[in-house]
C-alpha cells in the first residue's frame, strides 16, 4: 500500500515537472524574469518531490 502511494507521488511529480517545463518555456518566450523564476523553482520542488517518492518507495514506506 506505502509503495503505492509513493508511485502516485512519482506521477504527481512527474505532472508537475511537465507543467514546470512548459512554463519555463513560455517564460523564456516572453522574456519574464519572474515566471522564469518560478519555472525554476517549481523544477526543483519536482525534483524533491520525485526524489521523496523514490526514497519513500525503496523504504517500503518507513
Amino acid at each position: 500500500m506505502k509503495k503505492a502511494r509513493g508511485a502516485f507521488a512519482l506521477l504527481g511529480a512527474a505532472g508537475a515537472a511537465t507543467s514546470a517545463f512548459s512554463t519555463l518555456k513560455a517564460a523564456r518566450g516572453k522574456n519574464d524574469k519572474l515566471a522564469l523564476a518560478n519555472a525554476v523553482a517549481s523544477i526543483l520542488v519536482a525534483i524533491t518531490g520525485a526524489a521523496l517518492a523514490v526514497r519513500s518507495m525503496r523504504k517500503g514506506g518507513e
